[in-house]
């Protein structure tokens, strides 16, 4: 089997997610956005809250391959490299949140943003942590260690917030992550969206999170080792099986959340990203049906900077004003265009789905040039 095909299943798997992450994040407007397509509003899991935690998983799918090359290398130059990536995605995210460095004030003047309130964490800034540490379990503790490291991180956590987390330790005021990230962040550079000062990609949820990138590299060294057999998908299948089932279990006490990214949470959507890999391996390499993948492998051959790429266009609209109300260009195009033409919900729904092909045709232009940009 060929580089290209071994590498396919795991291009679309990571592209889908791609596309899902930009469709979730740009409706037309948030008053108009279909169920799935929202988060859960705390315990629970939509559609919508599979996207973060199958892009980790995908980031260590893709590690399984990449970390090769570290057998080659001495443990400080390893860790060089480590570094370097997580810390160079962590100020990626910072500047994205910075981004683009000037706001309207109360009056409608332009201001340069303020440091006072940067937003400290975020998906980018995840991304790296899980990555970094990830990365470092696996190659000092080889695979069997990290497993073992991320089952102790899995249950130390839910023991974290179960007797530190007060009377009601898995609820937005309980959870101990809040003040956590209160005494180190400060309220100011933290996530307000929840009504008050909270992260949810805070500190001491970053935790439980590493599983997603450790238990993705397991799941593609697995595939390495065992080819696209039959055997290897039906193992695949049953791992994915009994994950789903044992955070169906664990939910009963430690509820399935995003927000709070639970260890629950962590298992059932390792569980179910296992399961719709088996279904890409078992369609694409197993099946040869590869009508309609080239869609997504191309946001999985470039996809963080797909992602940083959807957030600044998102974030340019908000700059620009237009139209005798001053309206920024976002909501103008919503409700000028997409609106009138489709009507509120279908309407909000295209917007985001006009993003997601705008941003494919970027992704497209880059792979027609070879350009593919590496973090």
């Amino acid at each position: 089997m060929n580089q290209n095909q071994r590498f396919l299943s795991l291009d679309v798997f990571r592209g889908l997610t791609v596309a899902g992450m930009i469709l979730v994040n740009t409706p037309g407007s948030w008053s108009h956005v279909y169920g799935p397509l929202l988060h859960a509003k705390w315990h629970g899991c939509t559609p919508t809250d599979l996207v973060f935690p199958f892009f980790l998983f995908a980031v260590g799918n893709a590690m399984s391959f990449a970390m090769k090359k570290f057998d080659q290398l001495s443990n400080a130059q390893v860790l060089g490299k480590i570094l370097k990536r997580t810390a160079l995605i962590f100020i990626i995210g910072l500047l994205l949140n910075l981004f683009p460095f000037v706001k309207y004030d109360g009056d409608g003047n332009m201001v340069m943003k303020s440091l006072d309130t940067l937003r400290i964490f975020g998906v980018l800034q995840r991304i790296a942590l899980c990555y970094g540490i990830g990365a470092l379990l696996i190659h000092y503790l080889k695979p069997k260690g990290a497993f073992i490291a991320t089952c102790v991180l899995l249950l130390g956590y839910w023991a974290i917030l179960y007797f530190l987390g007060g009377s009601d330790p898995y609820s937005l005021e309980g959870h101990i992550g809040l003040q956590v990230d209160r005494a180190i962040l400060g309220e100011k550079h933290m996530y307000h969206g929840e009504g008050i000062a909270f992260d949810p990609e805070g500190l001491l949820s970053t935790i439980p999170a590493i599983g997603n990138v450790v238990f993705g590299f397991l799941v593609g060294r697995f595939v390495q080792q065992n080819r696209h057999s039959r055997n290897m998908l039906m193992k695949l299948v049953l791992a994915g099986t009994i994950m789903v089932a044992v955070a169906l279990l664990w939910n009963t006490v430690f509820p399935i959340n995003k927000k709070i990214w639970t260890s629950s949470y962590v298992l059932y959507t390792v569980g179910i990203a296992t399961l719709l890999l088996s279904i890409f391996i078992w369609l694409i390499e197993l099946k040869g049906l590869r009508a309609g993948t080239y869609f997504f492998e191309v946001f999985g051959k470039n996809p963080l900077f797909i992602y940083v790429m959807s957030g600044v266009i998102v974030k340019l609209y908000f700059l620009f004003r237009i139209g005798p109300e001053n309206e920024n260009l976002y909501g103008w195009l919503y409700g000028h265009v997409f609106q009138p033409a489709f009507g509120d919900y279908p309407g909000s729904l295209l917007f985001g789905l006009f993003h997601v092909l705008i941003l494919w045709l970027l992704g497209w232009w880059m792979d027609r040039r070879k350009i593919y940009i590496r973090v």
